[in-house]
């Protein structure tokens, strides 16, 4: 059986051993859930790695984004070079979902752009789970979204052997009904080709082709070949071929189904006709009896994923089959920013249902369509296995669920933590990792008035919380305005060749001190969402190369900003309380100045808020701890230094293209506002506040701005 075998040119360091030696001995109790707290540049994902080794699990890695899912897949595949690692992504460079505007009467086309490469990667993931013990799957939040069922899946595979008895006119119908197809001339991954008694199959999940060479009736012999110069890589005995896709159903499958979706048209229609909507009935019955021919003539048709519940056989309301139900009983989960990744899946499911709900009521699908979606937060809960939640910030969420099962498992094996050397009865299922191995602390934090006459109140604050040390608890400082102190901080920061960050409340205020700036000669770029992606990445890149010394911005969280140039950050009003200057925000963004040796924030506020204070005090106390540690094994603070590389991404997968959506569809429903109900007013209030703490919990602050505006504009107009 295959082992993991971790590859690596340095040691566990600082905090990393006690984190490892504590999770892996928490799995190996059987306790369910547990929370690595890591600071910024601690190292968390080579303590993944190494618990990984240790407990020689099945792992799935979820990231809430495609750039941090790949960041993670690279970082893995050297790490574990023998082992499979794998990469779930949604396969989709754009994609448009099947949508329905009612007050426009807009239909809107599902329209997609597949990743070959990607689809590989997915085809890859899924073989791997289901062969492979070894297995690393890195995957997005669309991991949770409906796939293929794994037993039809296997069903469906083959499995050659040299000398079997296995006509060649069988294995052509079989490589059909696993959605490969025949091609005379191309020849790229699912396609295969014949030349008399050979065949050649271009693998769905791999950069190899098979080659089954037929005598007679019997297989002559199997080969694995490079299927661009034919060069023979392999000659195996045995080969089991996987499927193209993970959507794939018999023929006779298909054809079984057809009664129950004619049968559910006539009821759905005949509802329609009852309550004097006949167009809808029309429509209806139209595109649905259309599907239905393509199925009986071709097995297929546009759209087949909306009758997934009938090919799959489950009943109303049953969760689709995902990747997580490729894994075996004894899994492993890693849910990397747990405090943007958790939100994310609990957000996907509502939305998913809306657009689903407004195209059955109007005709375009049937009832059963809402049962290809994403899983419910409580399905997702309930097909984890054993769970690390992994940031720097965690929610509450994490947090109390960490401590309760861990004291359920205790409680339930009080002998195993009596004698056990790792873990006590007081294992709370909370691990922290805050030593850095580059003995870098977490930055100093100065809190400066926002007005002159603001001065004399903070000082006292900041005597009264015990902050003695920043610069204005002392009666000599200076009083100074806000924009001259900042401009004072960042030439004095420029001149060593460092870089700096300052975070706003608008787009306008990060677009008008951008400009304030560039007047006086600061290299300055200001960052917010209207940028795309790609561009975005490239101002992070030119900033690190220098072409930029100043990024100004609303929410610099986004990206999971990785700046070693970066020694100041500046959060102007700081003490304005909202999701914008959390606790959890806030201690982020401090974050973004602790890879520098020199680190430091400066906070302009006019008064010490719960949030403000929380954060000071927990990076304090996180800065005394390393410290402390530095002292004790005589370490002095290294700056991170990394490689500057030319980095391109497409625009974010698939999350993006529906945050974009669900944001426009809102827009549009509330130029409407005036012509609604009293009830659909309400509704719409509610769920444009619902959207608005979706994004706030995922730390979209910008998005959630301008749901935020939205709603106090309905409630205006009122």
């Amino acid at each position: 059986m295959e082992q993991f075998t971790l590859k690596a040119k340095f040691k566990p360091a600082g905090d990393q051993e006690q984190a490892i030696r504590k999770l892996s001995a928490g799995i190996r109790s059987g306790i369910d859930h547990q929370t690595l707290l890591g600071v910024t540049g601690s190292g968390k994902t080579f303590t993944m790695a190494n618990i990984i080794q240790e407990v020689q699990k099945p792992t799935i890695i979820m990231a809430h984004n495609k750039t941090l899912a790949a960041q993670l897949f690279s970082e893995f595949s050297d790490l574990f070079p023998n082992n499979a690692v794998r990469y779930f992504v949604s396969y989709y460079d754009y994609y448009q979902p099947e949508a329905y505007v009612p007050r426009r009467d807009l239909y809107i086309e599902k329209e997609s752009d597949i990743n070959e490469t990607i689809e590989r990667y997915r085809n890859a993931a899924t073989q791997s789970l289901l062969t492979r013990r070894d297995t690393i799957i890195v995957a997005s939040v669309s991991c949770i979204y409906g796939l293929g069922n794994p037993n039809s899946y296997l069903d469906l595979a083959r499995e050659l052997t040299v000398g079997q008895p296995y006509k060649r006119e069988k294995f052509l119908r079989h490589l059909s009904d696993m959605q490969y197809e025949r091609s005379e001339f191309d020849f790229f991954p699912g396609l295969y080709r014949v030349r008399g008694d050979t065949i050649d199959v271009y693998l769905a999940y791999d950069e190899k082709a098979l080659r089954v060479e037929y005598f007679g009736d019997e297989v002559d012999s199997i080969k694995l070949i490079n299927p661009i110069s034919g060069e023979v890589l392999e000659k195996p005995d045995t080969y089991k071929l996987f499927p193209a896709k993970q959507f794939v159903t018999p023929y006779e499958t298909l054809k079984a189904v057809i009664p129950q979706i004619e049968q559910d048209l006539k009821e759905e229609v005949a509802e329609f006709e009852k309550i004097g909507k006949t167009i809808e009935a029309y429509r209806l019955k139209q595109r649905v009896k259309f599907d239905i021919e393509m199925l009986r003539e071709t097995g297929y048709c546009s759209g087949i994923e909306n009758y997934s519940r009938y090919i799959d056989g489950r009943n109303p309301g049953v969760a689709p089959s995902t990747l997580l139900d490729y894994t075996p009983d004894d899994w492993l989960m890693f849910i990397d920013e747990s405090h943007m990744t958790m939100p994310q899946i609990r957000g996907m499911y509502n939305g998913d249902q809306a657009r689903k709900q407004t195209l059955v009521d109007y005709g375009f699908r049937l009832k059963a369509s809402k049962d290809n979606r994403p899983l419910q937060f409580s399905e997702f809960q309930d097909k984890l296995s054993q769970a690390i939640y992994v940031s720097a910030t965690p929610n509450e969420y994490e947090v109390d669920l960490s401590q309760k099962t861990a004291s359920i498992t205790i409680e339930r094996n009080k002998e195993y933590f009596k004698d056990s050397e790792v873990l006590n009865n007081n294992y709370q299922g909370i691990v922290e990792q805050l030593i850095r191995p580059t003995g870098l602390l977490d930055p100093n934090i100065d809190i400066r008035p926002i007005e002159t006459h603001a001065v004399n109140s903070l000082r006292k604050e900041l005597i009264e919380h015990g902050y003695t040390d920043m610069s204005y608890a002392n009666n000599d400082v200076q009083e100074v305005n806000q924009i001259d102190d900042l401009i004072a901080e960042i030439k004095t920061t420029i001149a060593k060749n460092q870089r700096v960050l300052v975070t706003t409340l608008t787009k306008r205020m990060s677009e008008d001190l951008t400009s304030f700036l560039k007047d006086i000669n600061i290299r300055v770029q200001y960052i917010h969402s209207d940028i795309e992606t790609v561009e975005r990445v490239e101002l992070l890149r030119d900033l690190r190369l220098g072409k930029y010394d100043v990024l100004v911005g609303i929410n610099l969280l986004r990206e999971g900003l990785d700046l070693p140039e970066v020694a100041l950050v500046a959060i102007l009003d700081a003490d304005k309380e909202g999701f914008l200057r959390s606790r959890s925000s806030l201690i982020q963004t401090i974050g973004r100045a602790a890879r520098h040796e020199e680190g430091k924030v400066i906070m302009y506020a006019g008064k010490i808020t719960g949030s403000m204070k929380a954060a000071v005090d927990e990076t304090r106390r996180r800065r005394q701890i390393q410290e402390e540690y530095n002292t004790e094994h005589g370490i002095t603070p290294t700056g991170i230094k990394k490689e500057i590389k030319d980095i391109l991404v497409r625009e974010d997968d698939q999350q993006e293209q529906s945050d974009k959506s669900k944001k426009a569809s809102l827009l549009k429903q509330a130029e409407s506002y005036n012509a609604m109900t009293k009830k659909e007013q309400k509704e719409l209030r509610q769920e444009v506040e619902t959207q608005m703490n979706i994004f706030a919990d995922m730390l979209e602050f910008e998005k959630a701005a301008e749901m935020r505006d939205l709603l106090e504009e309905l409630k205006n107009n009122k």
